[in-house]
């Protein structure tokens, strides 16, 4: 039985610039863009939260919930730098460390020996030294699987942490919503609800074959979850699945031949940030994607084994036939990543688009 805990910074990028800046300390907060410019939210802090602002929401909303909310532009840089002060306090009590992005991330604590080996111990301590050495607060999630580390870490939100032992699984899963399970989002969710289910209980007593049938594979990783089962483990070396870029419109565009005006930057950027951070790597398909203005989105893809400008430009054409008349304010293209077993068979580094500009 393995020990994992799942840190989780609270309202990370927030809680630094109120560190850095007393003054927004007891203020309603949000870091992202300006609101003229068809900003979208980062994060905000727990003052902001009260008022229903939320992170992804367009920063136009966000000041009609909140007409006094401060918009903080965000420093990547300095999170960044704190992000790696805090997984150097990690790797002082293990060496399996799975970041799942800059303010979160697993640990598997099983064979450390530190805290008389308690993980809870362990969890309270890590917590500790994050806010001496930072100033941040986090909160955990303890569990001897990971999705249920990770449900745990919001339960006691901010600054707690709550433990499930294993003897306490079958009882806390029995009245588990299963949207709350990693991966089910408002659509699997929604499905879910139309079957009948809404509960890990729910599930418990669903044929596994029809939840198969319904879901695809992803039915077979509901089933285990609703029994408290989860085999994966810790990812130190966790393989990045996908590279894309994306860009808010400073003014809703209409036309596919204003989208063509856009997209020669946007796979100009796609193709220096595959050099940076996959240039080893295969793809397998490629996605475009458009937000329209009532904030709904539609994504159009492709399997592919080689960039392709002409591809890109077929997704989109399908893609803006889903508008009815929205305009849209928001353009994203991206890769999907061959995993490491096609990595292996194939070698081949991923050639350098050559872009039409």
């Amino acid at each position: 039985m393995r020990k994992i805990i799942h840190i989780d910074m609270d309202c990370y990028f927030a809680a630094v610039e109120m560190r850095d800046f007393p003054e927004l300390r007891d203020k309603p907060i949000a870091v992202g863009g300006r609101s003229d410019r068809r900003g979208v939210i980062s994060t905000c802090n727990y003052q902001a939260r009260e008022f229903g602002v939320r992170s992804a929401m367009s920063s136009h909303q966000a000041l009609l919930l909140c007409p006094d909310l401060v918009l903080v532009p965000g420093r990547m840089s300095v999170y960044k730098d704190v992000s790696q002060q805090i997984r150097e306090i990690f790797s002082r009590y293990t060496s399996i460390i799975e970041p799942l992005s800059l303010d979160e991330a697993y640990l598997d604590v099983t064979d450390t020996e530190q805290c008389q080996g308690s993980a809870t111990l362990m969890a309270q301590a890590i917590r500790d030294e994050i806010f001496n050495e930072t100033g941040l607060t986090a909160s955990a999630g303890i569990a001897p699987v990971k999705f249920l580390a990770k449900i745990a870490s919001d339960l006691n939100k901010p600054n707690g942490q709550f433990v499930i032992t294993p003897n306490q699984i079958d009882e806390f899963v029995k009245t588990l919503p299963l949207k709350s399970i990693p991966g089910v989002g408002k659509v699997t969710a929604k499905k879910l609800l139309d079957h009948g289910l809404s509960t890990c209980a729910d599930v418990q007593q669903f044929p596994k074959a029809k939840l198969v049938a319904a879901f695809g594979k992803f039915g077979h990783v509901i089933h285990e979850r609703a029994f408290g089962r989860d085999e994966r483990a810790i990812s130190p070396n966790r393989v990045r699945k996908s590279v894309g870029v994306e860009t808010t419109l400073a003014k809703d565009i209409y036309t596919l031949a204003q989208c063509q005006q856009v997209m020669p930057q946007l796979i100009q950027e796609l193709s220096a940030r595959m050099q940076r951070s996959a240039k080893e790597r295969k793809i397998h398909k490629q996605v475009v994607k458009i937000k329209f203005n009532d904030f709904k989105q539609t994504t159009m893809e492709h399997r592919s084994d080689e960039l392709s400008v002409n591809l890109f430009s077929s997704l989109l054409s399908e893609a803006i036939q889903r508008a009815n008349g929205r305009g849209i304010r928001l353009l994203g293209v991206s890769v999907g990543l061959a995993d490491e077993t096609v990595m292996q068979q194939d070698s081949q580094a991923v050639s350098q688009l050559d872009l039409p500009l």
